[in-house]
């Protein structure tokens, strides 16, 4: 097994906590059935992926407004109050970043699928996100996990050797995607396992 010299974080879920709850269950008096409702019918996961590959938020919330138009307002609220849906650091895993970050042995980069248009959002609330020396956001390319060709952009553009690289990130798929291309990948379920993990595979903490 070659030795490990790059590590590939996700953000969201990983290091960055991110719900649209945050919004919509006060918008629903914490109704939790009609929040979960809404955000599996109306503004739907699959609608809001597409957004990540970089479809214009104003146009997505114009053609789903078209097929809901009596969810409008909650609608709009979407991409409207984005910001309020972007929570807390998680600080343990952060502390591993800044581990990483620190030792000279290897490099730190994040794969994010995340829309280029509230990317700086992100960068003004998390300036951690300067440890990394590299961040490719999939809103700005076009393209997004857990399709191969992402992949294959951040290994390229980064010179990174996939045989010594290793990705987390807590969605399953985006694993499946990243090992599809002959990345080493963590499932990421808390920062304690993590640090098991990436242990086992040689690196130092």
């Amino acid at each position: 097994m070659k030795q490990i010299s790059t590590v590939i974080f996700d953000l969201g879920g990983v290091l960055i906590d991110w719900s649209p709850e945050y919004v919509y269950l006060k918008e629903f008096r914490g109704n939790r059935d009609k929040m979960d409702w809404f955000l599996n019918y109306i503004c739907a996961w699959d609608w809001n992926v597409n957004q990540d590959a970089g479809y214009p938020l104003a146009k997505a919330t114009e053609d789903r407004i078209a097929l809901f138009p009596e969810y409008k307002e909650l609608i709009e609220m979407y991409y409207g109050r984005w910001e309020e849906m972007l929570g807390y650091t998680h600080d343990d895993t952060l502390e591993i970043l800044k581990s990483l970050a620190n030792n000279p042995d290897y490099r730190v980069y994040a794969l994010t699928n995340w829309s280029g248009e509230t990317w700086p959002h992100a960068i003004e609330k998390f300036p951690w996100l300067d440890l990394f020396e590299g961040i490719l956001v999939s809103g700005d390319e076009g393209m997004r996990k857990p399709f191969p060709e992402i992949y294959e952009l951040i290994l390229s553009r980064y010179n990174i050797k996939r045989e010594e690289a290793v990705f987390i990130d807590d969605s399953e798929k985006n694993i499946e995607g990243c090992e599809a291309v002959g990345i080493k990948g963590i499932h990421f379920n808390n920062a304690h396992s993590l640090s098991v993990r990436l242990r086992e595979l040689g690196v130092v903490l």
